[in-house]
């Protein structure tokens, strides 16, 4: 975590330096620095990945639960980033298009398992 603050603090000093002089600069800075903060990130994805497998080892889950509820954490991510890079770039019309698009994605990603939870739900009340 500490690389990737220092990472931060470097990218927003540099693109303050160049804001007053090449904006056009600062912005491919801040892109860069986000992209490789993205790419750090994502290598703690794995560990995440690996500890709902494991918890999924321990209880009988089905597999569909696990993948979407991964699929669900990778659109989280993906709309928050991209919305951020947005954001700093000053089109927040697109950031909020891009944020509403990712609510709606988990939203319909997740319907499945609350169509099996409402039919156990119901299989419940009708036994």
């Amino acid at each position: 975590m500490i690389q990737i603050a220092l990472i931060g603090i470097v990218v927003v000093l540099m693109g303050i330096q160049f804001k007053s002089t090449r904006a056009e600069y600062a912005i491919y800075i801040s892109i860069a620095g986000c992209i490789l903060i993205f790419y750090l990130g994502i290598s703690k994805l794995e560990i995440i990945i690996n500890a709902i497998r494991k918890i999924q080892s321990y209880i009988n889950l089905n597999e569909t639960y696990i993948t979407i509820l991964i699929k669900i954490i990778g659109i989280t991510y993906i709309a928050e980033f991209s919305s951020n890079i947005c954001k700093d770039c000053g089109y927040s019309a697109v950031a909020n298009q891009i944020e509403l698009v990712g609510k709606l994605t988990i939203l319909a990603t997740g319907m499945p398992i609350l169509l099996a939870l409402l039919d156990t739900i119901n299989n419940f009340l009708t036994a």
